[in-house]
């Protein structure tokens, strides 16, 4: 199923639990620096677009077109594939939890670098750390998503930064691993829309059963007690920033 089609069929909740979390935006307006026109490419719903700048956002579904916010910025029906720009024609562009879901991850790299005079501000995730999420009930997941979010960026041969950026506790952006500290929220069919990895597991309801019972009983309190005091934690996140 290609990103459109994907999109146009879980994407139906994102306005809703999607919610951009002012801390993460933070650190990705200050990786655009003080570019004035930025592409955001497989914008969705417009999260995490700046305001104070000229942006255009590209993306190819209709479901996510039309649930964007009215004044959001002007978006053009189109593949990271073959972007329909010039060579150069932006300060800065973003690429924002969307490569995974690029057939071509390299090509779609190469088109956002040509479209693009300054930085190239991508956030994505590392799966090398070890998620109660998957390690506990998704294992299916993990594979996945071990196949879907290599570390393209280790092997680079321009020059790029890597950040790690920490999920809050009390993360707006519902994610897959936003949850972190909150698993009951996990439970939630609309917010398991948000979340594109659980489209892929098999036997949702006796996985889900288990959390359920785990909960209840106390069993997901002990084993997981340590994350329960914790604020913050890398949970394999980065923003990589291509120079």
């Amino acid at each position: 199923m290609s990103a459109q089609h994907k999109y146009d069929t879980i994407g139906r909740t994102y306005r809703q639990f999607r919610t951009p979390d002012s801390r993460i935006a933070a650190a990705i307006h200050a990786a655009l620096g003080d570019a004035k026109a930025v592409l955001n490419i497989g914008a969705g719903t417009g999260s995490y677009e700046p305001t104070d700048k000229a942006v255009i956002a590209v993306e190819p579904s209709d479901i996510m077109i039309r649930q964007r916010p009215a004044g959001s910025a002007p978006v053009v029906r189109a593949s990271a594939m073959d972007l329909p720009f010039r060579d150069g024609s932006f300060d800065a562009s973003m690429a924002l939890l969307t490569i995974h879901h690029w057939p071509d991850q390299m090509r779609g790299l190469a088109e956002m670098r040509r479209v693009t005079r300054g930085p190239c501000v991508i956030f994505t995730h590392e799966v090398a750390h070890d998620f109660w999420l998957s390690r506990d009930y998704f294992p299916e997941i993990r594979e996945h998503d071990l196949a879907i979010f290599p570390p393209w960026f280790r092997d680079l041969e321009i020059p790029c930064d890597v950040q790690a950026v920490p999920i809050p506790h009390d993360c707006t952006d519902g994610f897959q691993c936003a949850y972190w500290r909150r698993p009951e929220a996990y439970l939630d069919p609309d917010v398991r829309k948000g979340i594109s990895s659980f489209q892929r597991v098999a036997d949702i309801d006796a996985q889900l059963a288990r959390l359920r019972q785990d909960l209840e009983t106390g069993v997901w309190q002990k084993r997981n007690a340590d994350l329960l005091e914790l604020e913050e934690l890398d949970l394999g996140y980065r923003l990589v920033i291509l120079k």
